[in-house]
């Protein structure tokens, strides 16, 4: 099965996360396929507007944990980087939808959309301390530059879920609305602006970012070492070998593996 999915109206370019039966969650194979099609959009005149969104009922579960573990990323460029790198470098309007659980990195990559749409069902967490791991995709930087460091900190170091409204409340959604109509809105968006000057939206979309990519990419490099020095701890080792064999995790006999 084709686990991304592509499909274009006019100068709308669909993207779709098709791993349903997994909630779509990434492997790196997958972040790979990603981004490949996001470089060859920037390439591509007859595109104008990328919509981006998942099959089923969650976008995404973030990290596929088995291909994780298998392929854990390095500091270099690995596919979680090539992905985050593409929709740095994507100069076209991306407008995302989102209905059920955007979990990690489904979450932080919202931030390099220009306008997130969420279904009333969605559900939004950053789990990466409760991981043993750190933001990812620039978020280190992007988030608490929206909405202030004391509401990031509570996001990222608590870990909790958050609802639609408490995102849009603080910036990372454009506007709720119910799940049925999602899919029409997002695609009603993208027709709007697919039929403005494409030139005068890259420009503007470049104008408004270029304050902030500096800072993002800094953010994301620093991200890639500290998570790839990270995911290869006895804290997360710990993790994701009690989550494989449905366990609570002991931290300290991490503790104890890593002295």
């Amino acid at each position: 099965m084709n686990e991304i999915l592509t499909e274009r109206s006019g100068s709308v370019l669909r993207v779709t996360v098709n791993r349903p039966a997994k909630k779509n969650a990434m492997t790196s194979a997958m972040y790979i396929a990603l981004a490949d099609v996001l470089d060859s959009a920037v390439k591509d005149d007859e595109i104008n507007v990328v919509i981006w969104d998942a099959a089923g009922d969650t976008f995404s579960a973030g990290n596929d944990v088995e291909d994780f573990i298998k392929n854990p990323p390095g500091p270099g460029e690995s596919p979680q980087a090539r992905l985050g790198n593409a929709l740095l470098n994507l100069d076209k309007p991306v407008i995302a939808a989102v209905k059920g659980a955007a979990v990690g990195g489904g979450t932080t990559l919202l931030t390099h959309c220009d306008f997130v749409f969420a279904g009333e069902s969605a559900k939004f967490k950053l789990p990466f301390v409760d991981l043993g791991l750190v933001p990812e995709f620039g978020s280190s930087w992007s988030l608490p530059a929206r909405f202030g460091y004391i509401r990031a900190a509570e996001l990222f170091m608590l870990g909790q879920t958050f609802s639609a409204e408490v995102a849009a409340q603080i910036g990372l959604v454009t506007r709720v609305v119910p799940d049925a109509e999602l899919s029409a809105t997002a695609t009603e968006t993208a027709e709007k602006l697919a039929g403005k000057p494409i030139g005068a939206l890259r420009a503007t979309k470049k104008l408004l970012r270029q304050s902030s990519r500096e800072q993002i990419d800094q953010a994301i490099r620093a991200e890639v070492v500290e998570f790839s020095s990270r995911v290869r701890s006895a804290e997360v080792k710990e993790v994701l070998t009690a989550f494989l064999e449905k366990r609570p995790p002991n931290f300290k006999t991490a503790k104890a593996q890593a002295t």
